[in-house]
């Protein structure tokens, strides 16, 4: 299995998957939705009784939502993750009660008329932690209302919940190949007319390919193509592979995780194979 980068920002990649089949291709597409660990807001504590400023202001601890939505809004919240650095609770030497190895406290304080976001939340530790996306709103607090929380993110990944899900819009498809037969092409534009995508241009008079790699397999060109001059097929053993993250994972973090937990997984299959072949 080959990989090659057509485009790769801080939270989109777009490659070539070569080399393989259908099968291992969607088992990619699989772990990349639901297999990579990511930090996420999982318990939330709200302060009860009234809060009172530095000036001695009291204010009602409540607010417009009730506190249930707000711990799910603040739950899909991404959190910037270290791998490398954060382990899962219940594998950590802790015992599962909570620490700097496998959570990340925040806190939260404000006091109405105001707008609460995703950037309000302090962690109590360093910037590396604070949310990169600082203007995922959260909810709007009234005169008189205030919000004192105290929220603690640990690793998950999709398969408990949505909000430790780390891509979005993961897809794949064929690699398409395009072939024009010169002896039959009467040099009609309707293929190039036909196509939504701009794979067709033409050069020195003639119609040719110029941007293989768009196409969707519509077939919209060879349906137009009065004499079939156009062929268009997929190939089975290369894809184009595109997804997003969140922000709480880099692109190329994300690709190489899901590399590695396909790997691991691929040998506790052939193990378990080879210990049934073996009895």
């Amino acid at each position: 299995m080959e990989i090659k980068i057509l485009e790769l920002m801080e939270t989109k990649a777009r490659f070539i998957l070569s080399g393989t089949r259908p099968e291992v291709a969607n088992a990619l597409r699989r772990c990349l939705v639901s297999e990579i660990p990511k930090m996420a807001i999982d318990t939330v504590e709200f302060h009860l009784g009234p809060i009172r400023d530095e000036e001695g202001n009291e204010y009602e601890s409540v607010s417009p939502l009730f506190d249930e939505i707000i711990a799910h809004r603040l739950g899909m919240v991404p959190i910037p993750t270290d791998l490398g650095l954060f382990t899962f609770r219940e594998k950590c030497t802790c015992g599962g009660e909570g620490c700097p190895n496998c959570t990340i406290m925040y806190s939260l304080n404000k006091k109405g008329p105001c707008e609460v976001y995703s950037g309000d939340l302090e962690p109590l530790g360093g910037n590396e932690l604070r949310v990169k996306d600082e203007l995922i709103p959260i909810v709007k607090l009234g005169p008189g209302q205030a919000l004192l929380i105290y929220a603690s993110a640990q690793l998950g990944t999709a398969k408990q919940h949505a909000k430790w899900q780390v891509t979005s819009g993961v897809g794949y498809k064929y690699y398409p190949e395009i072939s024009i037969d010169y002896g039959k092409c009467e040099g009609e534009d309707a293929c190039i007319e036909a196509c939504p995508r701009g794979c067709f241009g033409k050069k020195d008079g003639k119609t040719v390919v110029v941007d293989q790699e768009a196409c969707v397999l519509c077939m919209a060109c060879v349906e137009k193509c009065a004499n079939k001059a156009v062929t268009v097929k997929g190939n089975q053993e290369k894809f184009i592979f595109e997804f997003e993250t969140d922000g709480s994972l880099s692109a190329e973090k994300t690709l190489l995780t899901a590399l590695e937990i396909m790997e691991k997984k691929f040998e506790e299959f052939r193990e378990l194979v080879s210990s049934f072949e073996s009895q």
